[in-house]
């Protein structure tokens, strides 16, 4: 599957199960190890841990493979690695606390 294949099963795995305000960032030109995050948010912690573990199920059962998924013991910020896209599933005070996308659209001074 294509970087720009697997950013859209992403999206649509997330949406299936009602993520919020789901971001994607192209960071090809800003790192060597992915070329997009989707950045979403769960409204609990049982939220967030199944959004990721349907991103993990389902693409398990389209035969891709999973480097690694973070966090699932306490579900604040659940990192799911496909490759080419990583995924970050949050609850919204972890999302407004890293800011990724603000850390992830700035550019280097």
């Amino acid at each position: 599957m294509q970087s720009a294949e697997l950013k859209q099963f992403v999206i649509d795995k997330v949406e299936d199960l009602k993520a919020k305000d789901v971001v994607i960032l192209e960071v090809t030109d800003k790192s060597n190890v992915t070329d997009y995050m989707v950045v979403c948010s769960g409204t609990s912690k049982t939220h967030v841990k199944a959004i990721a573990e349907n991103v993990v199920l389902e693409a398990k059962r389209a035969n891709l493979h999973i480097h690694g998924v973070e966090g699932r013991d306490s579900s604040e910020w659940v990192l799911v690695d496909l490759g080419d896209v990583i995924v970050h599933v949050m609850q919204d005070k972890t999302r407004d606390f890293y800011q990724l996308e603000k850390l992830w659209s700035e550019k280097p001074a």
